[in-house]
């Protein structure tokens, strides 16, 4: 069945967003992103899949080359994984360890962030970093296209309302009685503070992510910022940084 709430959109060159609506608890709206990035050489298609694989979101993705890698960024973002799975069987799945343990148990993961060593390389790096975030509670990985200066995340940096997730419906996509919850808001940084269950492990890996060269951020929840990313990161998660 056609699905007529989905935004396919190319945000930088071989970037592709794939953005609709979705409720947390069926209240507050926080939208839903997959993203879809076209490698390098040949590479074929890494897709972080956190959104259903509808028929245009399939039609994109076949257009757009050979699905190799579906990834799941974090522990609660993998409930579309078997859906892509059974459509690319080739694809390599990787995903957090914390992921796997709430997954269908039918799969079968060719990586797990937390389980590998922290320097196994997957195939993808040439054209992707990744940083395993495992002293934050949801496990999140950070990503990193380094040719459109683009970081990509799920839970680690929200940037509410979702505007374009609900752009296609009724809704403004705003949280009631809330507004916004950007990187900027006192709130998002007390929910960066109160996410890391390990602040040495935090730290750490706040800083790597701080050192790449990005400009823009997708997230899976709100708007994409189109520039001024690593300045929305630096403020999210200056907690983690400032000297103490």
């Amino acid at each position: 069945m056609a699905d007529k709430f989905t935004v396919i959109r190319e945000v930088a060159a071989d970037v592709w967003t794939f953005s609709r609506p979705f409720s947390r608890f069926g209240i507050f709206p926080v939208g839903g992103r997959s993203v879809a990035i076209k490698m390098r050489n040949g590479g074929g298609v890494w897709v972080l899949a956190s959104t259903a694989l509808n028929p245009e979101t399939k039609a994109k993705l076949d257009e757009l080359g050979p699905v190799q890698y579906i990834i799941s960024p974090d522990a609660v973002h993998h409930l579309f994984l078997k859906e892509f799975k059974t459509a690319y069987p080739s694809a390599k799945l990787i995903a957090p360890e914390a992921a796997i343990a709430r997954a269908d148990k039918t799969l079968v993961f060719d990586g797990v962030w937390g389980r590998d060593s922290p320097d196994t390389k997957y195939g993808f790096e040439q054209d992707i970093r990744a940083c395993y975030f495992s002293g934050f509670r949801n496990k999140d990985v950070a990503f990193f296209h380094s040719a459109s200066k683009t970081m990509i995340e799920a839970d680690l940096l929200f940037n509410l309302p979702c505007t374009e997730q609900y752009s296609k419906t009724k809704s403004s996509g705003s949280v009631p009685f809330l507004g916004g919850f950007g990187p900027t808001s006192w709130m998002h940084q007390k929910f960066a503070a109160a996410m890391g269950e390990d602040k040495a492990a935090m730290k750490r890996d706040v800083k790597t992510v701080s050192s790449w060269d990005f400009d823009r951020i997708i997230p899976c929840h709100g708007d994409v910022i189109e520039t001024g990313g690593k300045q929305a990161w630096l403020d999210a998660y200056k907690v983690y940084l400032d000297p103490a």
